[in-house]
């Protein structure tokens, strides 16, 4: 009997991805559409690039902005909306003293990937995302540092993601 090759889990194995914490993911259109926003040169050294979202790209922006209404405990401290892919800081703290269930970053994730999907009104992202577990507080500047500058990287083509 042929059986079907297991996906990769790029989890890191044990880990409970609903404890306290930060989380760096990223998460790519499908067939790495460049569907959500278009970067152009900006008009200052200040502002070195401007980010024009589409209509799915503002889809996605409500999504994001939503994420801390739906969960309590769970915050979206940076994120940045790309041509074809989105990178998020997600951070959550649970309450202590009183039990709260937190959902896990994968739950968060696809339930915003969902309302983008319905509220586009077809397939936008490919199925996987990608995370990374912040470490430290360095480890978090270097991560908040790298969505804040994502969009000045793409207009070099020095996005990994850019096509």
């Amino acid at each position: 009997m042929n059986s079907l090759p297991k996906r990769k889990s790029y989890r890191l194995p044990g880990f409970d991805y609903s404890s306290n914490g930060a989380y760096f993911i990223t998460i790519c259109t499908k067939d790495r559409k460049q569907s959500l926003s278009y970067v152009t040169v900006g008009t200052s050294i200040a502002r070195p690039y401007e980010l024009h979202l589409s209509k799915t790209g503002e889809a996605v922006k409500n999504a994001i902005m939503e994420i801390p209404s739906h969960y309590s405990g769970v915050y979206v401290d940076n994120y940045v909306i790309m041509p074809n892919h989105i990178h998020l800081m997600i951070r959550i703290e649970k309450e202590s003293g009183r039990p709260m269930v937190v959902p896990t970053i994968s739950r968060i994730i696809q339930q915003m990937k969902g309302i983008v999907t319905k509220r586009v009104g077809e397939p936008v992202w490919q199925e996987k995302s990608y995370d990374h577990i912040i470490r430290d507080d360095y480890d978090y500047m270097v991560h908040m540092q790298y969505i804040d500058e994502n969009p000045a990287k793409w207009l070099l083509g020095e996005d990994e993601y850019f096509n």
